[in-house]
């Protein structure tokens, strides 16, 4: 499978003053398929050590961390040598070794030449504890779930990612092609981005088998949080799991402890929180009442929404089936408004575009998402049919006049520029060309 994250895999490769590499990313997004398949395209050799459970691994980096003897003793474990410019070396797991991850300091400091490449599930977890960490001496990347581009290309479907991705913020979707891309968007609502569920998608075309896989994924989740979550916070991460899908497709989507366990308050549950979001599963998205710079000096840290890392683990933890994807029936409207906004924050998040917060006024209006991109924040509205009508969004201009504006649903591109700013109109299918275009207007004069 064709994954964009290559390039900037290559860039590394090729950059002189490479420093080792760190890619995070939940369990079974690709990260292990990812560095494998990238030693075996662009280096001579590739050296595979994984830490999970790997004692004689650990014991390389028990004394002291001088580079050229564990690079030594792994040749040994391997039984070849590791050889400078032409091996990757890949340690998969590495938050397993807390001495290993200090050894990247040395290894940047003292053989920068080494090629090495780290990876896992956790790794975001041990980034945020206070270890001794090699601040300042690796690179760190974020492999998410396959974005919709990543889905078209798995679907053998090259030249039409191209020809979206050649498509310029003035142009519009050929209508020729308009209901094979809507049909392909809705196949990816029922997927998501699991590789492993892409391809039994592709392989089957049967929801059912995908559903199963969605289960196992989520299952190994579950694990993940008996198996290092510390013990007193594994019931809650339960609780707040379990109950994301419902509270998101209530009206407001907020995120609400008492409704996770009676009685319940926040001071109780945020630690197991903050394991969620530090390991990935989970985004927050936190309200503002005021769109001024930096949004996060205007942000409530108390009043927030919680979306999955992956709209498909998101659709099949909810129950909501993929038939009722194709019909637009009211008794499902909530649910599949709170997917169609998952999927778009997931393929905002895959941008690295920045922190991303809601709108809320004192009284009903609410914009969906708010960012900034260059020194201009953006609200964005999401509806999930060709139903583009947006109260909030249209008190939003009024109030704040931005000069750029985005309504996202199944209609086709189009750029309606106003007196009180510009308004994007962008197709489901394309949020993942949000930043570009909104670049591009931004710099028009």
């Amino acid at each position: 499978m064709k994954r964009h994250i290559f390039k900037k895999l290559l860039a590394w490769k090729n950059d002189p003053a490479r420093k080792p590499l760190l890619i995070k990313g939940v369990r079974q997004c690709g990260k292990t398929w990812l560095l494998k398949q990238f030693g075996k395209e662009h280096f001579t050799d590739t050296a595979y050590f994984n830490f999970e459970g790997n004692n004689p691994l650990h014991n390389v980096f028990a004394s002291d961390l001088s580079t050229n003897r564990i690079l030594t003793e792994l040749g040994l474990l391997r039984g070849r040598p590791i050889t400078l410019g032409t091996t990757l070396l890949i340690f998969d797991e590495i938050q397993f070794c807390p001495n290993a991850l200090t050894s990247l300091k040395y290894f940047a400091e003292d053989l920068p030449e080494q090629h090495i490449a780290c990876a896992g599930s956790l790794l975001g977890i041990a980034l945020a504890k206070p270890l001794s960490f090699p601040v300042g001496k690796v690179t760190i990347l974020t492999l998410h779930p396959m974005n919709f581009p990543e889905f078209l290309l798995a679907n053998g479907k090259d030249l039409l990612c191209s020809h979206l991705a050649d498509l310029h913020v003035e142009d519009q979707i050929p209508k020729s092609i308009l209901p094979e891309l809507k049909t392909l968007y809705r196949d990816y609502l029922i997927t998501g981005g699991m590789p492993e569920a892409v391809s039994i998608w592709l392989a089957t075309h049967d929801a059912s088998r995908v559903e199963e896989t969605h289960k196992q994924i989520l299952q190994s989740y579950t694990l993940d949080f008996a198996k290092h979550a510390p013990l007193k916070d594994v019931p809650k991460l339960s609780l707040i799991w379990d109950a994301i899908p419902g509270q998101l497709a209530k009206d407001t989507g907020k995120f609400v402890f008492g409704h996770v366990k009676s009685g319940a308050r926040a001071k109780d549950l945020e630690d197991a929180l903050q394991w969620l979001i530090d390991a990935g599963l989970v985004h927050k998205i936190e309200k503002i009442d005021r769109p001024d710079i930096p949004l996060s000096a205007y942000a409530d840290a108390t009043h927030f929404k919680l979306y999955l890392a992956d709209i498909g683990l998101l659709r099949t933890m909810s129950g909501f089936p993929a038939e009722a994807l194709l019909a637009a029936n009211p008794e499902t409207s909530h649910m599949r408004g709170a997917l169609t906004e998952n999927y778009v924050l997931a393929e905002l998040a895959a941008q690295d575009i920045g922190p991303i917060f809601f709108w809320k006024s004192g009284n009903r209006a609410e914009v969906d998402f708010v960012l900034q991109i260059k020194t201009e924040i953006i609200p964005i509205e999401v509806k999930s049919a060709e139903n583009t009508r947006s109260k909030s969004l249209a008190r939003y201009r009024e109030l704040y006049e931005p000069h750029l504006s985005t309504k996202i649903s199944l209609e086709n591109l189009r750029i309606l520029r106003k007196e009180n700013g510009s308004l994007l109109e962008l197709p489901l299918p394309l949020v993942w060309k949000m930043k570009d275009f909104a670049e591009d207007l931004l710099t028009q004069p």
